[in-house]
């Protein structure tokens, strides 16, 4: 079925529907990953936005049910230019068709998408609709204009209930606020020796402190993480008192709560091939990112410890005077220096220091 998307600027792109055939409303952000669109349709972090894919040809191993990120898929629409319906793999199990429709997810193939991420480059992440091609542009537009943000994101992202992932031969036991977080965060913990216990956004730093956690990490999410008040409330309780890392959102959080500012990027970073200086090590990390805010400034009460390569943006911090780390890509638990062995260590130490 032909459908069209529209952009709150009043520019139309004409394309042919798969997926879910539903009317959207929601935030354009485009992704440069050249593979992994499973990884980023089960990615929460991706919720409520309309992801257009830079690389040209999608669906061509489809989907791998052991390779979800999550159990849901949380984004409004998947914008393509190519889609291929019949994947070349042994292990797929859906087409990308199958699973956006079983979860009511738009899909827009044929579309220019060379054209459509100039355009959010240089204006900026905006609001589209995805309708029938007889709709004016005055009635879209309207629609776009009548829409309503979300700002309930992590209330529904999240657990509601606390979950185990338990490893053997366990060393240390980490609790992760879930503000819609992934699973390889949870496998990746677990591979470096971590039993985790997963709680949801609004537990409270007493029943944290309860579990007798050696460490806690702050998930990656989704939303406006001034939204997030009651989790910053919780890190600034417990940060003084154990080891914490915050991941993607996480991060975030863990600025606003040591009193930085965060804003809204331009078109954010979303895609598997950002350049990260580790500004201690002097080292690169190629990263994985899906961020549309970025921390400004620090102040004395916090340090810098990653920087993007290419716009200098701030990717990570220390917070000084405490054991308290964020970083605002996803960390690659194959590297040394990575986040995650950051926490360890001070795990490490704060065990140590306790005998």
């Amino acid at each position: 079925m032909n459908k069209k998307l529209v952009l709150e600027n009043g520019i139309e792109f004409y394309g042919k529907s798969f997926g879910s055939d539903v009317d959207c409303v929601a935030q354009l952000i485009f992704d440069t990953s050249m593979i992994g669109y499973q990884e980023i349709l089960t990615d929460p972090s991706y919720a409520n936005q309309m992801v257009v894919m830079t690389y040209p040809l999608i669906g061509n191993y489809g989907i791998i049910e052991d390779d979800n990120q999550s159990k849901i898929m949380p984004l409004t629409a998947l914008i393509v230019r190519e889609y291929n319906d019949k994947p070349s793999n042994f292990r797929y199990t859906k087409t990308v068709a199958e699973v956006l429709e079983e979860n009511n997810v738009a899909g827009l193939a044929q579309i220019d998408t060379r054209k459509l991420t100039r355009i959010l480059r240089s204006e900026g992440s905006m609001k589209g609709i995805i309708c029938d091609v007889e709709t004016s542009v005055e009635t879209a537009l309207k629609k776009i204009s009548e829409h309503v943000v979300d700002t309930n994101v992590i209330q529904k992202l999240s657990v509601k209930k606390t979950w185990y992932s338990r490893t053997s031969n366990y060393n240390y036991n980490v609790v992760v606020i879930d503000c819609g977080g992934y699973i390889s965060l949870i496998k990746s913990l677990n591979n470096l020796g971590c039993n985790v216990t997963v709680v949801p956004y609004d537990y409270s730093s007493e029943k944290i402190l309860a579990l007798k956690a050696d460490g806690v990490v702050i998930s990656n999410g989704a939303g406006n993480p001034y939204d997030a008040t009651q989790v910053i409330e919780t890190i600034k309780e417990l940060q003084n008192k154990m080891p914490m890392l915050g991941v993607g959102f996480g991060y975030l959080l863990i600025g606003i709560a040591n009193g930085l500012k965060v804003s809204e990027m331009k078109c954010g970073h979303h895609g598997k091939n950002y350049p990260v200086l580790d500004v201690i090590t002097n080292k690169i990390e190629m990263t994985a990112q899906n961020h549309s805010y970025v921390i400004d400034s620090v102040d004395e009460k916090v340090s810098v410890c990653k920087v993007n390569a290419m716009d200098k943006t701030i990717e990570g911090i220390i917070v000084n005077d405490s054991k308290c780390m964020g970083v605002s890509y996803y960390p690659n638990a194959h590297l040394s220096n990575n986040a995650y062995i950051w926490l360890i260590d001070q795990i490490k130490k704060s065990v140590e220091e306790a005998k």
